[in-house]
């Protein structure tokens, strides 16, 4: 049997108000009086009704997440830490999967009204800050680096630091011959310039000269990007003795193409890659990684979009930025 309010209110001998005001977190309650209700509440295990307060509030108790592709791994974990954050506040969360069109990303930014869901928190890879500029109605959380210091709120990492400590751990072991697979000039490759720039400032920091030949272009950044560009670079003459991926899944497929040639991971080349995700972890050899707080970005986003309906929502857009750590295994071990 489902209890009330009234339940409740009846076990602690207070008044109904009372309860809801405990429930709600209401702070000019005696202590006294709490400790009753929370006591009644636990015997009971009363769960308040979400749905009543939503439609109390005028809102849905739905936010939507949406990210470009659920089939990268670093997306669909990032999903479940927004899931797990937003159940928290009883918050259901819709996720969609933009492929980082503009036209597909312009309608999740501005097609989803507040009829449906009570925000949205978003990792665009197409959209400029013209584009979400005038959009009124559903609060928004942006995710990423396509948009910088746009007009809603933001968490973000460094990239440009994250992928210079990773370049320099690679010099670090003594690798001089260090390939960057992932450029992207297109203007959803926002990372992707970030990234390169970190690598092309570890190389600077280091004296060594930066050498385009090494650096290999990914038009998306999968499994099979990773393998063509590596079996690139090998045909190309160049003999890299490291390479920094930009992603982890195109590390995954670098690994498969330095094994169809013979070549030793991490003895003759090291491997690095970017964003921690799960299979990095059982690859052979294990793979060496910048890990971002992915627990952290969601909770973040999810933090911020309750404070902008919660509290005032023509304040200004903040920007946050979440921690990384660098993690290094097998696939860079000093030969």
């Amino acid at each position: 049997m489902r209890h009330r309010l009234k339940d409740v209110a009846e076990r602690a001998g207070v008044s109904v108000k009372t309860v809801s005001n405990v429930v709600n977190g209401y702070v000019h309650v005696r202590p006294d009086t709490r400790a009753r209700v929370e006591e009644a509440i636990a015997e009971l295990n009363y769960r308040p009704n979400l749905s009543a307060r939503n439609l109390r509030k005028g809102r849905t108790g739905v936010i939507a997440l949406a990210v470009p592709e659920l089939d990268i791994p670093y997306f669909a974990e990032l999903a479940r830490h927004v899931v797990t954050a937003a159940a928290e506040l009883g918050w259901t969360v819709l996720i969609d999967q933009t492929g980082g069109g503009r036209e597909q990303e312009r309608v999740v930014a501005s097609g989803i009204t507040d009829h449906l869901i009570d925000g949205l928190i978003f990792s665009p890879l197409a959209l400029a800050a013209e584009d979400l500029a005038g959009l009124d109605g559903t609060p928004m959380v942006l995710l990423g680096e396509r948009v910088d210091h746009g007009p809603a709120d933001h968490v973000v990492i460094d990239n440009v630091a994250a992928a210079r400590e990773m370049t320099a751990h690679l010099i670090g072991l003594g690798r001089r011959r260090i390939a960057a697979i992932g450029s992207q000039r297109t203007p959803e490759g926002a990372s992707a310039r970030l990234r390169l720039a970190g690598y092309t400032a570890a190389l600077a920091d280091a004296g060594i000269d930066y050498d385009e030949r090494l650096v290999a272009p990914a038009p998306a950044w999968h499994r099979a990007d990773g393998a063509a560009a590596m079996r690139g670079l090998l045909a190309s003459g160049v003999r890299p003795d490291a390479v920094f991926c930009f992603n982890d899944t195109l590390a995954l497929g670098a690994l498969r193409a330095l094994h169809e040639a013979g070549l030793r991971v991490p003895e003759d080349v090291a491997v690095a890659g970017f964003d921690d995700i799960e299979d990095g972890r059982f690859s052979i050899p294990t793979l060496s990684t910048i890990a971002p707080d992915k627990e952290r970005i969601a909770r973040l986003a999810v933090e911020l979009l309750a404070n902008r309906l919660d509290a005032d929502p023509t304040a200004p857009p903040q920007e946050l930025s979440a921690p990384y750590h660098l993690t290094p295994r097998e696939s860079t071990s000093a030969p």
